[in-house]
């Protein structure tokens, strides 16, 4: 391990996949053998790692997952009351490109279909689930959001654009808090969940991974909308504002996010790995993107390190990422603070990796 703070942000990347690679095969990774967005988050960074470096055992790893769960056929056995079942269904565009099977557009379209069937808010608003009954969650925005962008290119469905603009409104709308810059958790138009404020309809809380889930799928609609799409500058706007507002709440001293972001100076807070993370992507892309200048660099490289200095190993020498919260419904800050912490759990290791690879592309940028 006498090298282990010397690699590069890429280096880094490879060596997380690598690690839960020879821990788990494609089917074994947790939740085992369900078509699921922990599974899918982290082979999405993976993919990322793989489109910089076209390593073939990534390749092949991310097509056994998702040939173990969908037949020739194209059947697959997916929740279908939530927009979370959605987001695994990134890995499909890829795959279909690649191999021209016709399998992973049947379960795409399955996919794209099941957005006709979820419940809507009074504006249009996608129920995150079913069991939440007219609430709309910052999660959903990036589990259902970018497949659609990347769907509606692929197969021409571009009513889908309007859509996923629509739904990053509402969440603006109703969720964003003026004050602070910063989206509540969730908001329940209905107003009738324990933690919905009488008047707004709002969570109490700003919590880090929700707010991770809404940069990064900002950051990737941006990836998937043309240059002159109506309502694409909204989204520049709004990211930039949001990158501005996550980099006053990063902790100056560890460079991570608190699980509650704008409460850092609570004794009972704790710093969190996913969300810092998700920010570290975030504002690295939104550098590339232009949405704001160079001078937030610093912020996700100190980010950046900050993760690097999180890290354990075990006996293997594989990477150990700790201080993940694991998942989490909405509710007041106890709810918050009282969550257990995971380690590699693939919620963060994805995101982990993504921002690994984001970092890497942002030093070449910067140098």
């Amino acid at each position: 391990m006498t090298d282990s703070y010397v690699k590069s942000p890429m280096e880094w990347a490879r060596a997380a996949c690598d690690s839960i690679m020879s821990t788990y095969t494609p089917m074994e990774l947790p939740p085992a053998g369900r078509w699921h967005y922990h599974q899918g988050v982290f082979l999405c960074g993976m993919e990322m790692l793989w489109e910089a470096e076209k390593d073939d055992r990534y390749d092949a790893y991310i097509q056994a997952y998702v040939d173990g769960l969908i037949d020739e056929s194209g059947n697959l056995y997916f929740a279908r009351d939530e927009l979370d079942a959605v987001q695994a269904g990134l890995l499909l565009f890829r795959l279909e490109a690649k191999t021209g099977r016709s399998k992973y557009r049947i379960a795409a379209d399955k996919l794209r279909n099941l957005l006709n069937t979820l419940n809507l808010t009074s504006e249009g608003g996608y129920w995150h689930k079913d069991k939440y009954a007219y609430n709309m969650w910052l999660d959903g925005l990036y589990m259902a959001g970018v497949f659609s962008l990347k769907y509606a290119n692929a197969y021409g469905d571009l009513s889908l654009r309007d859509t996923v603009l629509h739904q990053e409104g509402l969440m603006r709308k109703y969720m964003k808090d003026d004050a602070t810059g910063l989206l509540y958790h969730a908001w329940d138009e209905s107003r009738k969940m324990p933690w919905a404020n009488a008047e707004t309809g709002c969570s109490p809380e700003f919590w880090g991974r929700s707010l991770g889930w809404y940069g990064l799928a900002v950051a990737q609609f941006l990836d998937e909308l043309p240059a002159g799409e109506p309502g694409r500058e909204v989204l520049v706007d709004s990211l930039r504002e949001f990158v501005q507002a996550l980099i006053r709440y990063q902790d100056a001293e560890s460079g991570l996010w608190y699980q509650v972001v704008d409460k850092g100076d609570q004794p009972d807070n704790w710093l969190e790995t996913s969300c810092t993370s998700l920010f570290v992507y975030t504002i690295a892309k939104a550098i590339k993107h232009g949405v704001v200048g160079g001078e937030c660099a610093a912020a996700a490289v100190k980010g950046y390190e900050g993760l690097i200095r999180t890290l354990k190993f075990d006996e293997q020498e594989r990477i150990i990422l700790p201080l993940i919260c694991i998942g989490t419904s909405a509710g007041d800050y106890e709810n918050y603070v009282t969550r257990p912490t995971s380690e590699n759990d693939l919620h963060g290791v994805g995101a982990f990796v993504m921002a690994c690879v984001e970092v890497e592309s942002l030093v070449k940028m910067t140098v």
